[in-house]
């Protein structure tokens, strides 16, 4: 998709600094998919505060952590 926004040349700079981009797209593409996963988990910290995981016993999610490479 093809966007005209107006943003200070500063802001993108400083983005394309901390995210290691070449492009203002690869940037402003990093960041937003940076913003959106940080979004994701407070959203998913939220739903946990109203309804916690309760387990019966961490042996099984032991074993499954265990198996992994």
């Amino acid at each position: 998709m093809k966007v005209t926004a107006i943003i200070s040349d500063q802001l993108i700079n400083e983005v394309k600094n901390y995210s290691h981009s070449s492009t203002t797209t690869e940037a402003i593409t990093i960041a937003l998919q940076d913003w959106l996963a940080i979004y994701r988990l407070k959203a998913l910290n939220k739903q946990l505060l109203k309804k916690p995981l309760r387990l019966k016993s961490a042996q099984k999610i032991r074993k499954l952590n265990r198996r992994r490479p």
